[in-house]
Formats: C-alpha cells, sequence, structure tokens
C-alpha cells in the first residue's frame, strides 16, 4: 500500500496546498498591479488553477523519491538528443487519429465549419500549436512520467497504468467556479468543493471519463514501450493541436447528435471514445518497441515488473 498511499499524500497536498496559496498569489498580484495589469485584473480561480498546477510540479520529486526513483531517466526524462523520430511518430500518430474523427464528424453533418478569415485561422493555428506543446510536457511529465513512473517501480507497470490512466481522466473534470466576495484566506478551499463537483457528474463522466481513461492507457503505454516520454509528449501534442483546431473552427450542426459526435471538446463524444479504442486495439503496430536503457530494463526486470507486451 505504500506506494498508493504516497500517492494519495500528492493528490492532498496539492489540492489542500493549492488552495491555500491561492489567495496569496492573487494579493501579491494586486501589489503589482501597476506593473501586471491584467494579471492583477484575472478572476480568483484562475490564481487557483496556476496554484494547483504549481505544487503538483512541484511535489513530483519528492513523490518520486518516495516511490524510489533516484534520477530523471528512471521517469522517462533523458536527453532529447536522438528522439526526434519518436517525436514525430507520435505527432503523426496523434494528428491523424483526431482528424479523422474531425473529417467523419463534418463530413457526416456532426459538426459544421465556423466561418473564419485566414488570419483568425492562423492565429488558431499558432496559438493551438503552442499550447498543444505545453501542455503535452507538462501533462507528461505530470502523469505519466510522475504517477505513473513512480508507482510502475512497485506496484508493476499494468497496475500503474490503470490508475495513472483513471487519475489523469478524472482530474480533467475538474470544474471552473467563481468565487463571490472578497478574497480571504480560505476562499480557495471553499472554491475545491465546486470544482471537484464535476467528479461525480454522471453525464460528463460518460463518455468522457471512458475516452480519457483509455488515452492515458495509451500514452502510458507509449512510455512503456518506448523507454521515455518524447513519443507520449508527440501524441498528446498532436491531440491537443486537433482539439484546440476543433474546437474553435467548428459549430454544432443543428439536430446533431451530441451524445455520439461530441462537443467541441471532441473527447465527450462516442465516435472519439471509438476512435481510441482502436488506437488502443492496435499499439503493439503502433507504437515502436526499442531498447530500453540500463536503468529501465533493471526495473523491469525486477520481481514484481513483467516486461511489456
Amino acid at each position: 500500500m505504500r506506494p498508493l498511499r504516497a500517492l494519495m499524500i500528492y493528490l492532498a497536498a496539492v489540492f489542500v496546498g493549492g488552495a491555500l496559496l491561492a489567495p496569496w498569489l492573487y494579493w501579491l498580484a494586486q501589489d503589482f498591479a501597476g506593473a501586471f495589469p491584467r494579471l492583477a485584473a484575472a478572476p480568483f480561480h484562475r490564481f487557483l488553477d496556476r496554484s494547483l498546477l504549481i505544487l503538483a510540479l512541484g511535489g513530483l520529486w519528492p513523490l518520486w523519491r518516495a516511490l524510489g526513483a533516484v534520477s530523471l531517466s528512471e521517469v522517462g526524462i533523458v536527453s532529447p538528443q536522438g528522439q526526434e523520430k519518436k517525436i514525430f511518430a507520435g505527432l503523426m500518430l496523434g494528428l491523424a487519429s483526431l482528424l479523422g474523427v474531425a473529417t467523419v464528424a463534418l463530413v457526416a453533418g456532426g459538426r459544421c465549419w465556423r466561418p473564419a478569415g485566414m488570419s483568425a485561422i492562423l492565429r488558431v493555428v499558432c496559438n493551438g500549436l503552442v499550447s498543444a506543446v505545453a501542455v503535452a510536457c507538462l501533462e507528461e511529465i505530470l502523469f505519466r512520467g510522475g504517477i505513473f513512473g513512480g508507482l510502475r517501480r512497485t506496484l508493476g507497470w499494468r497496475p500503474a497504468l490503470a490508475i495513472s490512466s483513471a487519475v489523469y481522466a478524472l482530474l480533467h473534470f475538474l470544474r471552473s467556479a467563481d468565487l463571490s466576495g472578497s478574497v480571504a484566506w480560505n476562499s480557495g478551499l471553499i472554491l475545491l468543493p465546486q470544482m471537484l463537483a464535476g467528479f461525480v457528474d454522471v453525464h460528463a463522466l460518460a463518455p468522457g471519463f471512458l475516452t480519457l481513461t483509455l488515452a492515458g492507457a495509451l500514452l502510458a503505454l507509449a512510455y512503456q514501450r518506448t523507454g521515455n516520454l518524447y513519443f507520449s509528449i508527440g501524441l498528446h501534442a498532436g491531440w491537443v493541436w486537433v482539439l484546440k483546431l476543433y474546437g474553435a473552427l467548428t459549430a454544432p450542426a443543428p439536430e446533431a447528435e451530441v451524445w455520439f459526435w461530441g462537443t467541441a471538446r471532441m473527447f465527450d463524444g462516442w465516435l472519439a471514445f471509438l476512435a481510441v479504442a482502436i488506437l488502443l486495439a492496435g499499439s503493439r503496430g503502433l507504437i515502436p518497441r526499442e531498447q530500453r536503457d540500463a536503468t529501465t530494463a533493471a526495473v523491469s526486470r525486477s520481481p514484481n515488473r513483467p516486461n511489456p507486451s
């Protein structure tokens, strides 16, 4: 139970610590409102979101150490030199898979194009790419390198894949919550239950939770098979890029079945679930299996860590 206890302590520290840190970040922004007016004008829930992210990343190293990792290479972070093929292959798979879903939805009438000029399209493409790279790097380091990579050292890679994928999916259902009144020391704690209410929204969880769980499993499997995070980062970036374009450049079609086609987020429809399920089923042929370094190989040879399929 030690790895699960470490994970629960980590998550509790992130949420409670982030809720307590957020008011101080908000007040700090107000002190420097003259220099950073846009930052100071941001709603309080933005500061809460950033506080959670800061503590999530800051707590990774203590979590890794608690789970027995002693180097960055043991959690998939290695020199990017020579990793270009993995990044490109993952990116192409991510783009092709969700562009296929988007094409089917548009052709079949599940979504329709949103009128936009060329300058607006270029802006969406560029901003989407920047966001995709940032999100992919942060989330892969956090969920695959941190949680999956740490848990598999003691639980084995299959249980670690299941747990980390479920956590990854569930945390995507944090709701935005607005604070009424002035910011106090406990304002983050007041908003936290509202944000966590998305965890019990059945209509939001199915099929979205299932789709994201399978996506997390595929990303973790890519890390397990390739030996580092680069293929997973490319795959994740490709998905996020398409989702940004899809949300900005398409609109709901009249009388479309949202339960099947999904909304602008795509992953909340059964079509996206089918696409990700097909990718996972064909992962043996889609994800390259390469020679892992000595450290990773030693981890996989330990008693409770079976070799990847």
